[in-house]
Protein backbone atom coordinates (compact mmCIF):
# COMPACT_ATOMS: atom_id res chain seq x y z
CA UNK A 1 0.00 0.00 0.00
CA UNK A 2 1.20 3.46 -0.72
CA UNK A 3 -0.65 6.63 0.43
CA UNK A 4 0.97 9.65 -1.84
CA UNK A 5 0.54 13.15 -0.85
CA UNK A 6 -0.40 15.69 -2.95
CA UNK A 7 2.41 16.39 -5.25
CA UNK A 8 3.66 19.67 -4.16
CA UNK A 9 3.06 23.13 -4.89
CA UNK A 10 6.01 23.72 -6.96
CA UNK A 11 4.76 21.25 -9.57
CA UNK A 12 2.16 23.96 -10.93
CA UNK A 13 5.31 25.50 -12.72
CA UNK A 14 6.10 21.77 -13.97
CA UNK A 15 2.44 21.48 -15.12
CA UNK A 16 2.67 25.07 -17.05
CA UNK A 17 5.53 23.55 -19.19
CA UNK A 18 4.08 19.96 -19.64
CA UNK A 19 0.86 22.10 -20.68
CA UNK A 20 2.64 23.98 -23.43
CA UNK A 21 4.62 21.59 -24.45
CA UNK A 22 1.78 18.92 -25.00
CA UNK A 23 1.01 20.74 -27.58
CA UNK A 24 2.34 18.73 -30.46
CA UNK A 25 2.68 22.07 -32.23
CA UNK A 26 1.03 25.84 -31.59
CA UNK A 27 -0.79 28.28 -34.31
CA UNK A 28 0.21 32.13 -34.05
CA UNK A 29 -0.97 33.51 -30.97
CA UNK A 30 -4.90 34.10 -31.23
CA UNK A 31 -5.17 31.94 -34.24
CA UNK A 32 -6.21 29.09 -32.87
CA UNK A 33 -9.64 30.87 -31.57
CA UNK A 34 -11.68 30.51 -34.68
CA UNK A 35 -13.27 27.27 -35.86
CA UNK A 36 -15.81 27.43 -32.71
CA UNK A 37 -18.96 29.08 -33.16
CA UNK A 38 -19.10 32.96 -32.15
CA UNK A 39 -15.65 32.87 -32.85
CA UNK A 40 -15.04 30.11 -29.61
CA UNK A 41 -12.16 27.95 -29.51
CA UNK A 42 -13.23 24.71 -30.81
CA UNK A 43 -12.11 22.00 -28.34
CA UNK A 44 -12.69 18.06 -29.46
CA UNK A 45 -12.17 15.72 -26.37
CA UNK A 46 -11.78 12.21 -26.76
CA UNK A 47 -14.16 11.18 -23.77
CA UNK A 48 -15.91 12.54 -20.59
CA UNK A 49 -12.70 13.09 -18.28
CA UNK A 50 -11.29 15.44 -20.70
CA UNK A 51 -14.96 16.80 -21.60
CA UNK A 52 -15.13 17.91 -18.58
CA UNK A 53 -12.02 19.48 -17.99
CA UNK A 54 -12.39 21.41 -21.47
CA UNK A 55 -16.42 22.48 -20.05
CA UNK A 56 -14.40 23.43 -16.68
CA UNK A 57 -11.71 25.62 -17.37
CA UNK A 58 -12.72 27.27 -21.32
CA UNK A 59 -16.16 28.07 -19.93
CA UNK A 60 -17.65 30.72 -22.02
CA UNK A 61 -14.37 30.86 -24.14
CA UNK A 62 -14.61 27.09 -25.97
CA UNK A 63 -17.11 25.16 -27.88
CA UNK A 64 -16.60 21.49 -26.81
CA UNK A 65 -17.43 18.57 -28.20
CA UNK A 66 -16.66 15.01 -27.28
CA UNK A 67 -16.17 11.78 -29.35
CA UNK A 68 -17.66 9.15 -26.70
CA UNK A 69 -21.19 9.76 -26.39
CA UNK A 70 -22.93 9.15 -23.08
CA UNK A 71 -23.19 5.45 -22.91
CA UNK A 72 -20.61 4.54 -24.79
CA UNK A 73 -18.19 2.66 -23.23
CA UNK A 74 -14.96 4.18 -23.87
CA UNK A 75 -12.53 1.34 -24.88
CA UNK A 76 -14.80 0.19 -27.47
CA UNK A 77 -14.84 3.48 -29.60
CA UNK A 78 -15.11 3.11 -33.30
CA UNK A 79 -14.16 6.67 -34.65
CA UNK A 80 -16.52 7.54 -37.66
CA UNK A 81 -15.62 9.21 -40.86
CA UNK A 82 -17.21 12.68 -39.98
CA UNK A 83 -15.69 12.64 -36.26
CA UNK A 84 -12.03 11.91 -38.45
CA UNK A 85 -13.59 15.66 -39.84
CA UNK A 86 -13.82 16.77 -36.48
CA UNK A 87 -10.75 16.10 -35.27
CA UNK A 88 -9.25 17.91 -38.49
CA UNK A 89 -11.46 20.76 -37.60
CA UNK A 90 -11.05 21.04 -33.81
CA UNK A 91 -8.65 23.63 -32.67
CA UNK A 92 -7.35 22.10 -29.59
CA UNK A 93 -7.94 18.29 -29.49
CA UNK A 94 -8.01 16.52 -25.78
CA UNK A 95 -7.43 12.93 -25.49
CA UNK A 96 -5.83 10.38 -22.97
CA UNK A 97 -3.35 8.26 -25.65
CA UNK A 98 -3.58 4.24 -24.92
CA UNK A 99 -7.10 4.48 -23.36
CA UNK A 100 -8.66 4.15 -27.01
CA UNK A 101 -6.80 2.93 -30.01
CA UNK A 102 -8.95 4.39 -32.55
CA UNK A 103 -8.52 7.50 -31.21
CA UNK A 104 -4.96 7.36 -30.86
CA UNK A 105 -4.94 5.73 -34.85
CA UNK A 106 -7.43 9.42 -35.83
CA UNK A 107 -5.25 12.16 -33.77
CA UNK A 108 -2.24 10.71 -35.07
CA UNK A 109 -4.07 11.32 -38.96
CA UNK A 110 -5.57 14.16 -38.23
CA UNK A 111 -3.31 16.73 -38.75
CA UNK A 112 -4.53 18.87 -36.21
CA UNK A 113 -1.86 21.66 -34.84
CA UNK A 114 -3.10 21.64 -31.23
CA UNK A 115 -2.93 17.54 -29.83
CA UNK A 116 -3.05 17.73 -25.73
CA UNK A 117 -2.29 14.50 -24.72
CA UNK A 118 -3.08 13.84 -20.71
CA UNK A 119 -0.59 11.04 -20.71
CA UNK A 120 2.43 13.37 -20.92
CA UNK A 121 0.93 15.90 -18.06
CA UNK A 122 1.07 12.96 -15.05
CA UNK A 123 3.31 9.82 -15.03
CA UNK A 124 1.39 6.79 -15.83
CA UNK A 125 1.95 3.49 -13.87
CA UNK A 126 1.62 -0.22 -14.09
CA UNK A 127 -1.30 -1.54 -11.80
CA UNK A 128 -2.35 -3.67 -15.05
CA UNK A 129 1.13 -5.48 -15.45
CA UNK A 130 2.06 -5.88 -11.60
CA UNK A 131 0.65 -6.26 -8.01
CA UNK A 132 -2.61 -7.47 -6.96
CA UNK A 133 -4.78 -5.79 -9.15
CA UNK A 134 -3.19 -7.78 -12.86
CA UNK A 135 -4.07 -11.40 -11.97
CA UNK A 136 -7.12 -11.83 -14.48
CA UNK A 137 -4.08 -10.35 -16.91
CA UNK A 138 -1.90 -13.37 -16.20
CA UNK A 139 -4.52 -15.46 -16.12
CA UNK A 140 -6.01 -14.64 -19.46
CA UNK A 141 -2.69 -14.73 -21.07
CA UNK A 142 -1.88 -18.18 -19.29
CA UNK A 143 -4.97 -19.72 -20.70
CA UNK A 144 -4.75 -17.87 -24.41
CA UNK A 145 -7.22 -15.45 -23.82
CA UNK A 146 -7.61 -13.20 -27.05
CA UNK A 147 -6.46 -9.66 -27.28
CA UNK A 148 -8.91 -6.82 -27.40
CA UNK A 149 -5.87 -4.53 -28.88
CA UNK A 150 -6.45 -1.85 -26.20
CA UNK A 151 -3.17 -0.15 -26.44
CA UNK A 152 -2.99 -0.03 -22.34
CA UNK A 153 -3.40 -3.56 -21.67
CA UNK A 154 -0.42 -3.92 -24.47
CA UNK A 155 1.72 -1.76 -22.55
CA UNK A 156 0.84 -2.46 -19.25
CA UNK A 157 0.56 1.33 -18.16
CA UNK A 158 -2.85 1.82 -16.15
CA UNK A 159 -4.94 5.15 -18.10
CA UNK A 160 -7.37 5.58 -15.35
CA UNK A 161 -5.59 8.79 -13.60
CA UNK A 162 -8.61 10.75 -13.57
CA UNK A 163 -9.93 8.61 -10.46
CA UNK A 164 -6.78 9.83 -8.57
CA UNK A 165 -7.90 13.51 -8.01
CA UNK A 166 -4.01 14.51 -7.33
CA UNK A 167 -3.44 13.18 -10.33
CA UNK A 168 -6.49 14.31 -12.16
CA UNK A 169 -5.96 17.75 -11.00
CA UNK A 170 -2.00 17.75 -12.48
CA UNK A 171 -3.49 17.00 -15.89
CA UNK A 172 -6.22 20.33 -15.30
CA UNK A 173 -3.14 22.50 -14.85
CA UNK A 174 -1.83 21.33 -17.75
CA UNK A 175 -4.71 21.47 -19.90
CA UNK A 176 -5.42 25.12 -18.70
CA UNK A 177 -1.77 25.98 -19.68
CA UNK A 178 -2.84 24.64 -22.92
CA UNK A 179 -5.20 26.58 -23.82
CA UNK A 180 -4.08 29.56 -22.52
CA UNK A 181 -1.25 28.70 -25.15
CA UNK A 182 -3.66 28.08 -27.99
CA UNK A 183 -6.24 31.12 -27.00
CA UNK A 184 -4.07 33.74 -25.33
CA UNK A 185 -6.54 36.52 -25.77
CA UNK A 186 -8.52 34.61 -23.02
CA UNK A 187 -5.36 33.58 -20.86
CA UNK A 188 -6.38 35.12 -17.92
CA UNK A 189 -9.50 33.59 -17.54
CA UNK A 190 -8.33 29.98 -18.12
CA UNK A 191 -5.51 30.61 -15.45
CA UNK A 192 -8.57 31.40 -13.06
CA UNK A 193 -10.45 28.97 -13.55
CA UNK A 194 -7.96 26.20 -13.80
CA UNK A 195 -7.16 27.42 -10.32
CA UNK A 196 -10.52 27.28 -8.90
CA UNK A 197 -10.73 23.62 -10.25
CA UNK A 198 -7.38 22.37 -8.97
CA UNK A 199 -8.69 23.62 -5.49
CA UNK A 200 -12.05 21.80 -5.92
CA UNK A 201 -9.61 18.76 -6.36
CA UNK A 202 -7.28 19.36 -3.56
CA UNK A 203 -10.37 19.49 -1.27
CA UNK A 204 -11.88 16.19 -3.07
CA UNK A 205 -8.49 14.58 -2.41
CA UNK A 206 -8.93 15.75 1.43
CA UNK A 207 -12.67 14.23 1.70
CA UNK A 208 -11.50 11.07 0.67
CA UNK A 209 -8.04 11.01 2.81
CA UNK A 210 -10.10 11.75 6.02
CA UNK A 211 -13.40 9.20 4.49
CA UNK A 212 -10.83 6.34 3.88
CA UNK A 213 -8.49 6.83 6.84
CA UNK A 214 -10.17 4.12 9.50
CA UNK A 215 -11.91 1.60 7.43
CA UNK A 216 -12.40 -1.97 8.63
CA UNK A 217 -11.34 -3.55 5.71
CA UNK A 218 -8.64 -2.22 3.06
CA UNK A 219 -9.37 -4.51 0.11
CA UNK A 220 -12.41 -4.16 -2.79
CA UNK A 221 -13.02 -5.89 -5.21
CA UNK A 222 -14.36 -4.64 -8.86
CA UNK A 223 -15.29 -5.77 -11.90
CA UNK A 224 -13.22 -3.53 -13.58
CA UNK A 225 -9.64 -2.50 -12.57
CA UNK A 226 -9.71 1.33 -12.92
CA UNK A 227 -9.02 2.01 -9.51
CA UNK A 228 -5.69 1.04 -8.80
CA UNK A 229 -4.46 5.38 -9.05
CA UNK A 230 -6.98 5.49 -6.15
CA UNK A 231 -6.41 2.71 -4.20
CA UNK A 232 -2.55 3.89 -3.93
CA UNK A 233 -3.30 7.03 -2.99
CA UNK A 234 -5.81 6.45 -0.41
CA UNK A 235 -3.35 3.04 0.80
CA UNK A 236 -6.19 0.32 -0.16
CA UNK A 237 -6.01 -2.71 -2.23
CA UNK A 238 -7.80 -3.03 -5.40
CA UNK A 239 -8.52 -7.08 -6.49
CA UNK A 240 -9.74 -6.78 -10.41
CA UNK A 241 -12.20 -9.17 -11.54
CA UNK A 242 -10.62 -8.69 -15.05
CA UNK A 243 -7.62 -5.95 -15.26
CA UNK A 244 -7.22 -2.90 -17.05
CA UNK A 245 -9.06 -3.90 -19.36
CA UNK A 246 -13.06 -4.43 -19.24
CA UNK A 247 -13.49 -6.84 -21.45
CA UNK A 248 -11.50 -9.35 -20.41
CA UNK A 249 -12.94 -12.35 -19.15
CA UNK A 250 -11.60 -14.06 -15.51
CA UNK A 251 -10.09 -17.34 -15.41
CA UNK A 252 -11.97 -19.83 -13.19
CA UNK A 253 -9.10 -19.96 -11.20
CA UNK A 254 -8.84 -16.14 -10.51
CA UNK A 255 -12.30 -16.37 -9.77
CA UNK A 256 -11.14 -19.06 -6.68
CA UNK A 257 -8.39 -16.59 -6.04
CA UNK A 258 -11.23 -13.71 -5.11
CA UNK A 259 -13.15 -16.01 -3.15
CA UNK A 260 -10.44 -16.87 -1.18
CA UNK A 261 -9.34 -12.85 -0.62
CA UNK A 262 -12.86 -11.99 0.22
CA UNK A 263 -13.07 -14.05 3.06
CA UNK A 264 -9.34 -13.68 4.50
CA UNK A 265 -10.01 -9.89 4.26
CA UNK A 266 -13.47 -8.98 5.15
CA UNK A 267 -14.62 -8.16 1.89
CA UNK A 268 -18.46 -7.55 2.03
CA UNK A 269 -19.30 -6.46 -1.49
CA UNK A 270 -18.27 -6.73 -5.02
CA UNK A 271 -18.57 -3.56 -7.18
CA UNK A 272 -19.43 -3.12 -11.20
CA UNK A 273 -19.66 -0.15 -13.39
CA UNK A 274 -22.96 1.48 -14.88
CA UNK A 275 -21.24 1.36 -18.36
CA UNK A 276 -20.66 -2.52 -18.08
CA UNK A 277 -22.55 -5.44 -17.41
CA UNK A 278 -22.94 -6.62 -13.93
CA UNK A 279 -22.95 -10.70 -14.73
CA UNK A 280 -19.63 -11.66 -13.20
CA UNK A 281 -19.87 -9.36 -10.33
CA UNK A 282 -23.16 -11.15 -9.43
CA UNK A 283 -21.54 -14.47 -10.30
CA UNK A 284 -18.72 -13.52 -7.95
CA UNK A 285 -21.49 -12.27 -5.19
CA UNK A 286 -23.60 -15.43 -5.01
CA UNK A 287 -20.70 -17.51 -4.73
CA UNK A 288 -19.52 -15.43 -1.70
CA UNK A 289 -22.79 -14.46 0.16
CA UNK A 290 -21.77 -11.11 -0.91
CA UNK A 291 -23.87 -7.90 -1.70
CA UNK A 292 -23.31 -5.59 -5.15
CA UNK A 293 -22.89 -1.91 -5.36
CA UNK A 294 -21.65 0.39 -7.63
CA UNK A 295 -18.13 2.00 -8.05
CA UNK A 296 -18.19 4.28 -11.25
CA UNK A 297 -15.33 4.47 -12.95
CA UNK A 298 -15.80 7.51 -14.33
CA UNK A 299 -15.48 6.52 -18.39
CA UNK A 300 -18.98 8.57 -19.36
CA UNK A 301 -22.01 10.09 -17.69
CA UNK A 302 -25.70 8.79 -18.12
CA UNK A 303 -28.95 8.98 -16.51
CA UNK A 304 -27.73 5.71 -14.43
CA UNK A 305 -24.94 7.33 -12.89
CA UNK A 306 -25.19 8.44 -9.13
CA UNK A 307 -24.42 11.87 -10.17
CA UNK A 308 -23.97 14.90 -12.34
CA UNK A 309 -20.58 15.24 -13.31
CA UNK A 310 -17.05 13.91 -11.53
CA UNK A 311 -17.94 15.92 -8.21
CA UNK A 312 -21.05 14.01 -7.78
CA UNK A 313 -20.10 10.68 -8.90
CA UNK A 314 -16.74 10.82 -6.84
CA UNK A 315 -18.55 11.64 -4.01
CA UNK A 316 -21.26 9.07 -4.65
CA UNK A 317 -18.18 6.05 -5.38
CA UNK A 318 -16.43 7.50 -1.71
CA UNK A 319 -19.95 6.44 -0.01
CA UNK A 320 -20.05 3.73 -1.50
CA UNK A 321 -16.45 2.75 -0.41
CA UNK A 322 -17.12 3.99 3.24
CA UNK A 323 -20.27 1.59 3.39
CA UNK A 324 -17.93 -1.73 2.06
CA UNK A 325 -15.25 -0.61 3.64
CA UNK A 326 -16.57 -0.25 7.01
CA UNK A 327 -15.76 3.24 7.52
CA UNK A 328 -15.04 3.95 11.05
Amino acid sequence: MNVRGLIPAAALAGAVTLGATALTACSPAGAGASGGKDGKLAVTASFYPMQYLAEQIGKDHVQVSTLTKPGVEPHDLEITPRQTGQLSEADVILYLKSLQPAVDKAVAQSGAKNVVDAATLTPLETHGAAGHDDHAAEDESASGGHDHDHGHAESGRDPHVWLDPAKYADIAKGVGAALEKADPDHAADYAKNTGELVAKLTALDTEFKDGLRNTASKTFITTHAAFGYLAERYGLDQQGISGVDPESEPSPARMKELQAAAKKDNVSTVFFETLAGDKTAKALAGDTGLKTDVLDPLEGITDKSQGADYFEVMRSNLKNLQKALGAK
